[in-house]
């Protein structure tokens, strides 16, 4: 079982020297990957609510808003060694997939490999909008991202014809360091979410999830991999949990997940030293 950390990190209180030392000391205890989440722009109302909170809200701190996942991942790579990088997840139904690839092959290129993709259609329909993409069709435009990411990061020269995006013949590289691509982790409970990850994942991450609530989820999974003619053992499984402690921990690797992601928590110093060594602590253990 490998450990990472979600870190949603946010202003004003995740400030340079906050997120650098974080960053070092995970690599240096043998944290295996740091994870984000990603929002560009927040709205005080929203038609649909935050799943991952109980009043539906973001937990944003007045005056604040999330970093940047790629810029992060830039700066961070360059003063950790060994820390992988994870988005948890990635919004593709708003995000442009030409700039995309180019953005993350980067990453995978100037990191030797440390990147992994974690993708998801999202929730807030006003941050869709805003980004100027439609909601209805989310889902089918997320598919075609996919296909059309994959193929710039694997094929020498392409062209592309779907519904939602059009390519005329070219080339992008340099091409990830990782073969054949950087990994897809598609993110989402709903079995559309999981007939995605069945279909274009090299692996499947699930959110705020304890072992029980895990278990009907994958055999979902697996039933949607077996449709797909996939192997579900293809798939990596990887969950941030609602807790872990040793007896959880192995409760998920019985269930066949091979990293949690554990959350970070407050990101005030003290509670950023406490959960560390924590963490350290279970990394001892394993």
């Amino acid at each position: 079982m490998k450990l990472g950390l979600f870190a949603t990190f946010m202003s004003p209180i995740a400030d340079r020297i906050m997120i650098r030392d974080f960053a070092q000391r995970a690599d240096a205890i043998g944290v295996d990957s740091l994870w984000m989440g990603e929002h560009v722009v927040l709205f005080d109302k929203t038609e649909n609510p935050y799943p991952g909170s109980r009043d539906g809200k973001l937990p944003v701190p007045p005056g604040g808003g999330l970093l940047d996942t790629v810029a992060t991942f830039g700066f961070l790579a360059g003063i950790t060694e060994n820390l992988r990088f994870g988005t948890g997840i990635s919004l593709i139904s708003q995000r442009n997939p030409i700039y995309t690839a180019k953005e993350f092959a980067t990453l995978d290129w100037l990191t030797g490999g440390r990147i992994d993709f974690g993708v998801g259609v999202g929730w807030c329909k006003e941050e869709v909008i805003a980004s100027g993409y439609t909601w209805q069709d989310r889902g089918a435009r997320s598919d075609e991202f996919l296909e059309l990411t994959r193929l710039l990061w694997t094929e020498p020269e392409i062209s592309y014809d779907g519904q939602h995006f059009q390519l005329a013949s070219c080339h992008m590289d340099p091409k990830p360091i990782q073969n054949p691509h950087i990994p897809i982790f598609v993110g989402g409970h709903s079995r559309a979410a999981l007939r995605r990850a069945a279909r274009w994942g090299d692996g499947w991450y699930g959110f705020q999830l304890d072992p029980a609530r895990a278990a009907p989820i994958l055999d979902d999974l697996r039933a949607a991999c077996e449709a797909q003619g996939r192997d579900p053992a293809e798939l990596e499984i990887v969950i941030t949990p609602t807790g872990a402690d040793s007896d959880t921990i192995r409760a998920f690797a019985d269930l066949g997940v091979s990293r949690l992601v554990l959350a970070l928590g407050s990101q005030r110093p003290g509670a950023v030293d406490a959960r560390l060594k924590e963490v350290e602590t279970l990394l001892a253990d394993l």
